[in-house]
């Protein structure tokens, strides 16, 4: 049983520790700033010992492999450290702080020969997956108009609890980086590389710091136009949104009820085949763990292809397995967003 280490006490703890020994790692410790904070969490989540750096549980015996879930601003140092030392790594989104410190951990992960694997989980989310697989599959001929929009009750009340860093644009905050990343993911698996971008990064809750929302048009090296809108500063009860890709031959959309399919013979709903389901958590009150029966999932089958690569088996995942070379890309594609909203919307070339 290869052994992992943890950094991070709030979704490392509630998501990396449970997916992590699902996948068939042991736990041997959890790294947070504040030792004590560290040593509840650790409890609670059943882990010994609780360390205060990533330096202090490298030096534990059995540390195959380090997951990152602090703070975006310590991706890069993390990630390279844990490449550095030899261990296998999976980091969180937002990747980097920008593309320049991606090509750094991209470098550190290569020059190593460690797996480098990013926290694109929701690329096993069955009706992500179920879309691309029928995109692959030419259910819908070739894609050229696709439109993701999202509402997302976060942080609407200016009393909302987040982290502290979340609004904070110097050390990775804002909803950019926190959902745009896995939307613009999901673009570059559904429809391959962004080519150009066009956007604006608006604020719609009372709260200061960095964007709550994102619009953003992108095309990709296929031709395929794609505009993006979300925003965490919804006062719907819930998560409401809706997917919807056009192609020359029929269309596809994404709804709470699943996948649909509309062309010459009507409209139907597209099954979600065995090798695409995922565990069903339960929901929880606990405001902590609102969004857990949804993660845990997808994270479990990420950890599962890290564990695959350790131990040099083929990686039997039914999706793209999420690399450095992802979240680079990702990067290149947020900074442009960021310098295209930055330019009052002005379009952003990536394909030079």
């Amino acid at each position: 049983m290869p052994g992992a280490v943890v950094v991070g006490t709030g979704f490392g703890a509630r998501v990396h520790v449970p997916a992590l020994r699902a996948a068939g790692f042991d736990v041997i410790a959890l790294v947070g700033r504040d030792r004590e904070r560290t040593a509840r969490r650790a409890e609670r989540a059943g882990v010994v010992p609780a360390c205060g750096s990533l330096a202090e549980a490298l030096a534990l015996p059995g540390v195959d492999a380090v997951t990152i879930a602090a703070p975006p601003y310590a991706h890069a140092p993390l990630a390279i450290e844990a490449c550095h030392a030899g261990r296998h790594v999976i980091c969180e989104k937002p990747f980097a702080l920008d593309a320049g410190e991606a090509e750094m951990m991209v470098m550190a992960a290569e020059s190593t020969g460690v797996v480098a694997l990013v926290g694109h989980e929701f690329r096993w989310a069955p009706d992500r997956a179920l879309v691309a697989r029928a995109l692959g599959e030419g259910v819908i001929g070739e894609p050229r108009l696709a439109t993701l929009v999202q509402y997302v009750p976060l942080v609407a009340d200016p009393e909302a609890r987040v982290p502290e860093w979340w609004f904070d644009e110097m050390r990775g905050g804002g909803w950019l980086g926190a959902s745009g990343s896995h939307v613009v993911d999901q673009v570059r698996t559904w429809f391959g590389e962004v080519t150009s971008v066009s956007a604006t990064l608006p604020t719609v809750a009372r709260r200061a710091g960095a964007e709550d929302s994102f619009v953003v048009r992108l095309t990709t090296a296929a031709g395929t136009e794609v505009v993006l809108q979300q925003t965490a500063a919804s006062w719907t009860p819930g998560v409401e949104g809706l997917s919807i890709v056009a192609g020359t031959d029929g269309t596809l959309g994404v709804t709470g009820e699943g996948v649909w399919v509309s062309d010459r013979a009507g409209r139907r709903r597209l099954p979600v085949p065995d090798d695409l389901a995922l565990p069903v958590g339960e929901a929880s009150d606990d405001p902590r763990h609102r969004y857990t029966h949804l993660e845990l999932g997808p994270y479990t089958r990420l950890c599962e292809a890290l564990r695959a690569r350790i131990d040099d088996r083929a990686a039997a995942s039914v999706v793209p397995v999420p690399t450095f070379a992802d979240g680079l890309a990702c990067m290149r594609v947020l900074d442009a967003i960021r310098a295209s909203a930055g330019s009052r919307g002005a379009r952003v070339d990536l394909s030079r």
